[in-house]
Order: structure tokens, then sequence, then C-alpha cells
């Protein structure tokens, strides 16, 4: 992930007091719903919790409008329980419980539903320490509250001094850490809801969801993982999906799809983020890049509740709920596994000096933030703060997220955003043994799920290879990119480098009882340049971002092919084509798990845009009519190439590969000159060997072929110099001679039958 802004939210966007046009004051909890009509006035009575003896009390809220018509609503609380926290359902209630260390003041805010659905009823409680605090947890219970469609926050007062690492603040209000269901904006990327609150609910009301008698997970092996990252709303937003426009960049909208990625071939998809997030982070101030929308959705607001503005139509939580669960449903239906990418080094609070505060800043920022030594806040993340993961309370936070991400909604796995931040003390020092790592590997509801570390942070902690792993954790491998991008693009001394990364990467991984598929092989990721743009473009071109091009990574390891950008050159063109063939071969027949991104099977652009997070339009979203006028050529290349993959055992080794079972056709390693590579991968049992060759010159290279095994002969597969579709016959194409010449940048793949 790459950095994500820093912005305040301006203090008129959530005041003490909201004033109406008739000059009526509106005080304390302002509600979600519209007022229409005749002004209502609030009148609360806020309360403290004080009946010791029976532990229980009757609050009554007092409501008045210009019309002086007064109604009374009765609640019985009691002190309630510390656990579990967040919200849950008890014989007496509704329970109320929130962590909070160096908090001296809770008050629980609850809107209710009304019958009239242009009013509200507004409830403050203060809680009182000596009743509703049992060690750092403060707790209620409320009787009588509706079953689903309350809305509530917490205002959180606490000692003020800065410099003494506080930020309370009780004129705002703060969402519940352990909410499980978030309301915030209605619609995605609402400019007009930019300073939209986001509130807690719940639903204690609706029937569990039905996964159906004959649904299953399908607990895919790690090594038989071929995964696609993709991005939920870009995937089905654009016009050209064909969709129902109420669904379009939602759960239900990607279920319209599965038969695309069926097609294409893949088992499992890793969604970029699908917390509640702030897609509208950028445009809380004037700055640069005010006119973005945070569309990939690295700005976690929640960690328990899906997004709510990716259900259908109006966003809505309890919707989004259950849809999520019938995409993971279909997914699953489809044998599809579903991995989370999932952000817990950071939040969307921003740094001290533009803090937006909605939730754990206001709550107990001293225990949920990394601080330095003058108590200001670390930035590990390159996002203006850290998430204090390897303390005990902020550990407990995200061991139960992670639990109920699969116990409530069934997903397969997670891959996490910068891992490196949670191998770090509280202190920002790296761990050898960070406990969070262990727990998480050690977890026993968590022990069917795939775990991947992307393991690195934006503080320098670089640790692919050397991740704490407990044999569990996999990593997504960036020296797999970067030397494959090296070899395949033609730079001299990469062919020891690529040998090693396609038979696995054994000097990173061949440790303990690790396996090659804790190796995450990846060319493409959402961040970075697309397939397409790799081939294209020397440099990145980011000026749409608003940042003069500072932004985004300057070490791509492209090349242009020879000319800079979109040509009519038909020969550039042709290489362009093939290139991106080559890498695909690579990917797919290299030892360890391949990861795809979405678009890349139809060659998708973002015209050279490497950091393109801001952008909620085409540059983003998955272009359908492209990948139509593709299906018969670069796509049919990638789906069949997907396919060999699943039905040669040899492509997947469970083991590192020994000398047995692999063949390198090379004398040549010492030459740093050499670009091209070949070899065989051997099948003890059936004899269906695979060899390959890279020819990374600029001239034809004239391949030597071994001979088959016993009975056997060689037939062609794939040469990625061929036009469709003869570039691959899955049959294979028998007449294969003792000599290959094989084409300038180009690639062939061979099986024995």
């Amino acid at each position: 992930m790459l950095a994500s802004p820093s912005y305040s939210r301006p203090a008129s966007s959530f005041p003490p007091a909201l004033h109406s046009s008739s000059g009526n004051v509106f005080t304390g909890f302002i509600p979600m719903g519209k007022v229409t009509g005749a002004p209502v006035c609030t009148r609360r009575s806020t309360l403290k919790v004080t009946c010791r003896r029976s532990q229980e009390r009757v609050i009554e809220e007092e409501s008045s409008s210009q019309k002086m018509a007064e109604t009374k609503q009765s609640f019985k609380v009691s002190s309630g329980e510390m656990s579990p926290l967040g919200v849950s359902q008890v014989d007496k209630g509704i329970n109320f419980a929130l962590f909070s260390q160096n908090a001296t003041s809770i008050t629980l805010c609850l809107s209710l539903p009304h019958s009239d659905k242009d009013d509200v009823n507004v409830v403050e409680l203060v809680l009182d320490p000596s009743i509703n605090k049992t060690g750092d947890t403060w707790h209620i219970c409320v009787e009588d509250l509706p079953l689903r469609n309350v809305l509530y926050g917490y205002r959180v007062d606490g000692p003020g001094e800065w410099n003494q690492g506080h930020r309370f603040d009780t004129s705002i209000l703060l969402l519940d850490p352990y909410a499980k269901l978030v309301k915030g904006r209605s619609f995605f990327g609402d400019s007009n809801q930019k300073f939209a609150q986001f509130y807690g609910t719940y639903d204690f009301e609706s029937s569990p969801f039905d996964w159906g008698d004959d649904y299953k997970f399908p607990n895919i092996p790690e090594k038989d993982l071929v995964i696609y990252e993709m991005n939920v709303r870009a995937f089905t937003a654009d016009e050209s999906s064909g969709i129902d426009p109420s669904i379009a960049g939602s759960y239900l909208g990607l279920i319209e799809k599965i038969p695309h990625l069926l097609d294409l071939g893949i088992n499992a998809v890793e969604l970029l983020p699908v917390f509640e997030f702030d897609e509208l982070e950028l445009q809380r101030r004037p700055n640069p890049r005010d006119h973005m929308v945070n569309t990939w959705g690295y700005s976690t607001v929640n960690f328990f509740a899906p997004m709510s503005r990716y259900a259908s139509g109006e966003g809505d939580p309890i919707k989004a709920s259950k849809e999520f669960k019938e995409m993971v449903k279909a997914l699953h239906s489809a044998g599809i596994e579903v991995i989370l990418d999932v952000v817990y080094n950071h939040t969307n609070e921003a740094d001290d000096k533009y803090p937006y505060t909605t939730s754990f800043r206001g709550i107990d920022n001293k225990i949920y933030y990394m601080l330095d030594p003058n108590n200001q806040l670390l930035n590990y993340s390159g996002c203006g703060n850290t998430l204090n993961c390897n303390h005990p309370v902020v550990m407990e936070l995200i061991l139960d997220s992670l639990k109920h991400w699969v116990t409530e909604y069934h997903v397969d796995g997670f891959r996490f955003d910068l891992a490196s931040v949670l191998c770090r003390d509280t202190d920002g020092s790296p761990l050898s043994a960070p406990p969070l790592i262990r727990a998480i590997a050690k977890d026993s509801v968590l022990s069917r799920c795939k775990i991947i570390a992307e393991p690195w942070d934006c503080g320098g902690l670089y640790l692919v290879g050397k991740f704490p792993n407990w044999d569990r954790w996999a990593e997504w491998n960036g020296m797999y990119r970067d030397d494959v991008r090296r070899f395949i693009k033609g730079d001299c001394g990469m062919k020891g480098s690529f040998a090693t990364r396609v038979s696995g990467s054994s000097d990173l991984y061949q440790v303990n009882q690790r396996k090659p598929y804790h190796g995450v092989n990846f060319i493409i990721a959402h961040d970075g340049f697309t397939l397409r743009d790799l081939v294209t473009y020397n440099a990145k071109h980011n000026e749409a971002n608003g940042e003069g091009g500072n932004d985004g990574c300057n070490d791509n390891y492209s090349w242009n092919c020879g000319s800079e950008g979109e040509t009519g050159d038909a020969h550039i063109k042709s290489l362009r084509v093939r290139q991106m063939k080559n890498f695909h071969l690579a990917l797919m027949i290299s030892q360890g798990t391949p990861m795809m991104l979405m678009g890349d099977e139809y060659g998708h652009t973002r015209y050279g845009n490497n950091n393109s997070y801001g952008h909620d339009t085409a540059l983003n979203n998955f272009q359908w009519k492209e990948l139509d006028g593709k299906k018969q050529n670069h796509f049919r290349f990638f789906s069949e190439l997907i396919k060999f993959r699943h039905s040669h055992h040899v492509l997947k080794h469970e083991n590192f590969l020994s000398k047995g079972e692999i063949t390198w056709h090379e004398d040549n390693w010492d030459n740093p000159e050499s670009k091209f590579l070949a070899f065989t991968l051997h099948d003890g049992v059936s004899g269906q060997d695979v060899y390959a060759a890279f020819n990374a010159h600029d001239y034809f290279v004239k391949a030597l072929i071994p001979l088959p095994p016993p009975g056997k002969q060689w037939f062609r597969v794939a040469d990625t110099n061929l036009e469709s579709p003869d570039d691959f016959v899955k049959e294979g194409v028998a007449g294969v001679a003792e000599a290959y010449n094989v084409a300038p940048f180009s690639s062939i793949l061979l099986k024995s039958m």
C-alpha cells in the first residue's frame, strides 16, 4: 500500500449544537435523518447512573416541538457487563461496553428510530465510573431498546494535555471500535456528505443468514491457489459491466460476474479493503488532492463492519452485511475462496498536524497508537499514524476482528497490508517474535485461514524472506516481482536470480517447515503499474494525482519497448503483447503461489499512473468492452495458461524442488550477458514433463531440446511469438524438433505426452 493523506475535519463539521434555519438549536447528539417540517428542539435529560442499591433507574427523555407537544419515553438501565466489548444482546436488554484506560468520563449517545421518520428520539447517558466501570472497561445495559436501527456513539473526556499523549474532546461523537455495523454516508463518493458522521448500529432482530444445507468451504490447498487481486467497486462500477445500476460497484455486482472469474480460471479472490472506510478523506480541506476519491480503501474507520456503501442502492449497514455474505456464499459455491486485504497498520484518523478524530484517537490515543518520546504520533504507515498492534488491548481487538470475519462472514484468509508494522513493539522498535504475529499463527479459529503478509512498511522494516512466520505465514514476494521484471525486460546479470525465483525462491523460504507456496509470486499488484503499463512506460505519469508527479514509486523496472506511451508502431505494439505474455507465462509456471491483478487479463491501462488510489473512474474501473475485444487473443492466452497450471502438478510442488525434479539446460551461469534460460520439470509418476525456455535477448536463440521421457514425445503448448490461437494450444502441437528457434523477447512451453 502506498501512503495516503492526512487531513483534518473542520471544527464546524460536528459542532456541539446544530442550528436550524429558524434559529432553533438542536443540542447534543445530531441525528442521521433529515429533519423536515416544524423544527424539533430536543431537550434531553443527561442523567448519571447513580442508583447503587438497585443498580437500576428510569430515564425520562423529554422532547418538545414548537407546538409545545410533550412526549416521554422511559428506559430502564443497569450497570451492564464488561464483556464482550461492543454491543451485545443480554437477558436484561442491550449491553454496551467500551474500553478506555485514560478516560475520566464517558457518555453513551443513542439515536432511536421514531414512528415519524422525520423525527428522532435522542438519549445521552452519562456513565458513573463507580457503577459502570470494571477495570478499564465502561459498560451499561439499557432495557427496552429497539433490536435494530438504533444509532449510537460515545463522548469521551479525559486529561487534556496533548504533550502527555491524550486527544480527548467531548465535542466529538466517537464510533465504537467494536461496532459490528457502521452507518456512514449514504452513497459512495457523495461529496455533499463528505463530513458525514460514522455511527455504530446493530441488528438483533433479523434471522441468521441462511448459508444453505449443502454449503461448504472450498478449502483449497495453498499450493493450488491462483489469486486474483481485485477491487469490489471497480470490478463492476463502469457502465460497460452491463449490470443493473442499482448493484453496479457492489457485493451483488461481483456475484453477477463470477462466470468471468470461472472462465479466467482463478480460484481465490483477494479483495482490496472492504472494512468500513472513508473514501472522501482527501476532500476534507483544500489541498492538491481534494479532487480525488480514495477508491482503494486504505483508510479504515472500523475493523468489524463491512463497507456499507458497497451494498446495493443506498448504503445501508444491515443490507451490506447480508449482501457481503451472499457474495461469499456465491463465490464459495463456485469453488472460489475469499481473502481480504486488511489494514491493521493505521486508521483514517490522520496525524497530529491535521487530526481527524472519529474513534480510537478520542477514546484512548495513548493505547491505540504508537507515540514517540514527545507523545506525538509515530508514522511507520506513511499515513500519519501507526496502530499500536502489540499492545495487549489492540492485539485483542485485531484478533477479535479477524475471528469475527471468519465466523460471521466465512472468509478464507487475510492479506495484511504493511505487515511489518505488526512486527513492531509499542515504541516502534522491531520485534523478532511479535506477540500478535504469533497469536494469529496459533489461533484455533484462524487455523483454516490463509495468512499472507506484505512484509515491509514505510519505516524501512523490509522482511521479505525473514518475516516471523511460525511456519504458517506466507509473504508477498517482492523480490520475485523485481527479479522477474528485470530479467524479462532484458537486464544483464539477472539469469541466476530469475532461475531462483521461478523455482520457488528457496533462498528465502527453505527454512524450517516453510514451503514454496509461502511465497506469493506476483509481477503486478494494485499499487504500481498495470501489466500493460509495465511494457508501455519507462516512467510514471502521475500528474492527475495533483502532486506534481512526486508520489508513487520511481523504481518500476519497466520498459516501454521503444516508445513512451501509446503508439501506432506495429512492431512496438507486437513486442508489448509478447512481453505481457512472457510475464504471465513466467508467473504461471513458477513454484509458489501466483497472484495476478484484476484487468491484466485484457491489458488494462492507467496511462502510466502507478499510484491511482484516488480515481473512482475508468482509470481503475474494469473495462468490460475492452475485455470483449480481447476474448479471443489476450484473454484466451491468460486463461488457458492458468488452467494449464491447475492440471500440471509439476508446476505447484508441495516441497522445494530436488535435483531429480528439475534439470537446468544451462552451462553459462556466470556470464552476465546471457539472457536465455531453459529448464525441464520432471514428472516422475506419469512422465508428463514440462519444458520452458525464456529468451530475453533481442535476437533468436537456437535451443537444443532435451530428449523426452521414454515412450513420450514433446508437444508445443505455448510460443509467445506466435499470434493467437497458435500462441497457446492446450492439446499441444506435435513435431517438435531437436532444436527450437526461440524468437527475441519470447518464451516457449512444451509438454511430453
